[in-house]
């Protein structure tokens, strides 16, 4: 089974398939060089990036990840202000520590490659890392490839997975290797629910369980959220113009302010907003201030992506500031329940803009936040299914088209809209539906993988199409 510190998961931005991931291959790299080979053999370090990498890689900050990673940095714990420093470093003194311990020459024009036109048959997010001694021998080499989510997996472990029989071809006893409830689907999902008379949240924390106690579990859940807020707060008070190079100026603070100050006058009057939708431009804000952290590399919870990063954050927080009786194990429900609906599409089809498009990025986040809010409104589990489909079904065919290769346009104000979208499916399927629809989470999901796999690559966070060619940057 997927965990939920697997899909909800401390990281930097901009991107998890682009930044995250490919920091964490070239730190793994390094960490099997230095067990497998004398370091002093090490002569050079080449990174290759193809495909949806080397394409939008200058946009997503891949060539400071590779960098880091390279240099003993895990994304968890990097610090957010170090990275730039260190790849000016590097590229100044054309020289690496690699693990932060062993000096060699390390010049990017030589040593980074981007095969933009090239693609590894495996996966659109490809990575080869090779290390050589003085006379080129090559002392090890490794693909790896950033399908989405900030999961890495190597060339070896991908095939391994496809040569595996799939899920509905293999007869599993139930609890088999010790996990109480593997579901492999909604419907199993909610099979187990109804058999056990556990919420979708229980089901989650009965398989986190086998591996963790309650106060790690509830704990670990905590740390995530207490990031999520510390990204809504950070995104609303810092100012000024993303990095990148399109002049993108960052709107939450004065959203922030102006929010504030009504919200102030409200409370000295004595009255309520005379505006209905005043809390969506709460929402709003919310999406737009973790998006900007995103944007600018700080700090954030890839929620299952960073390019959608701001949806549960928003979503969640909209539950914690105006629904009556919200908690913080209130919060702890509604992210396993997200979590929950996470796993089946990272089990069935993908979290990678570059296999989905957008669909897999922000219309998963929406389907997730749409379950969690279901759940904390009381939904049922049925319910909560129907929530998550109806954020599905909205977002199908969303491409992945981002200007300049930057995760600034469309994607940050394409949170605000899967977060707002998560609200509404949650009110329809909990307030005026009684879990009962025509199309099931599991024939959305199904839909969606079929979907990405129609779309055209130049869709597929390629820049090659969409508003990414349409858009004229000076």
């Amino acid at each position: 089974m997927i965990s939920i510190f697997d899909l909800l998961k401390v990281g930097v931005g901009p991107s998890s398939s682009h930044t995250v991931g490919p920091m964490l291959a070239t730190l793994q790299f390094v960490q099997e060089l230095a067990s497998a080979v004398e370091p002093a053999r090490v002569h050079r370090l080449q990174v290759e990036l193809f495909g949806s990498l080397a394409l939008t890689g200058i946009g997503h900050r891949t060539d400071r990840a590779v960098i880091a990673g390279l240099s003993g940095h895990h994304p968890r714990t990097v610090e957010p202000q170090a990275i730039d420093p260190l790849f000016a470093e590097v590229d100044a003194g054309q020289m690496l520590r690699w693990l932060g311990q062993h000096a060699i020459g390390f010049e990017l024009h030589r040593d980074l490659l981007w095969h933009r036109e090239q693609f590894l048959p495996q996966h659109p997010n490809g990575i080869r890392c090779t290390a050589s001694d003085q006379l080129s021998d090559v002392l090890l080499s490794q693909e790896f490839f950033s399908v989405g989510g900030g999961f890495v997996v190597t060339a070896a472990e991908l095939t391994q997975q496809a040569d595996r029989p799939s899920d509905h071809q293999v007869e599993r006893p139930f609890g088999q290797g010790g996990i109480p409830f593997p579901f492999r689907s909604a419907e199993e999902l909610l099979s187990m629910c109804d058999a056990s008379q556990l919420t979708i949240a229980q089901i989650v924390h009965a398989n986190e369980a086998v591996v963790r106690t309650t106060m790690e579990i509830d704990g670990g859940i905590d740390e995530i959220w207490s990031v999520m807020q510390a990204c809504i707060e950070a995104g609303c008070h810092h100012a000024g113009v993303l990095p990148g190079g399109l002049g993108i100026r960052r709107r939450a603070p004065r959203i922030f302010e102006k929010l504030t100050e009504a919200q102030r006058q409200y409370d000295l009057e004595g009255t309520v907003s005379a505006d209905p939708l005043q809390r969506m431009d709460w929402v709003n804000l919310f999406a737009l201030a973790v998006n900007e952290e995103n944007a600018a590399g700080g700090r954030v919870v890839t929620a299952p992506t960073n390019g959608a990063a701001g949806v549960i954050p928003a979503v969640c927080a909209y539950y914690q500031k105006f629904l009556p009786g919200a908690s913080q194990a209130g919060v702890r429900v509604f992210l396993k329940t997200a979590a929950a609906v996470g796993m089946l599409y990272k089990r069935n089809a993908s979290l990678s803009a570059a296999e989905m498009g957008c669909q897999g990025e922000v219309g998963v986040a929406c389907s997730m936040a749409a379950a969690g809010l279901a759940a904390v409104m009381g939904g049922t589990p049925a319910q909560i299914e129907n929530a998550a489909e109806i954020g599905m079904e909205h977002n199908l065919g969303l491409t992945c088209d981002p200007i300049a290769g930057l995760v600034q346009v469309p994607c940050i104000e394409r949170n605000t809209m899967g977060a707002v979208k998560a609200i509404n499916a949650a009110r329809l399927a909990v307030l005026y539906g009684d879990g009962k629809h025509r199309v099931s989470l599991d024939k959305v999901i199904e839909t969606m993988r079929q979907t990405g796999l129609d779309m055209q690559s130049k869709y597929k966070e390629t820049s090659l199409g969409g508003l990414a060619v349409n858009v004229t940057v000076c």
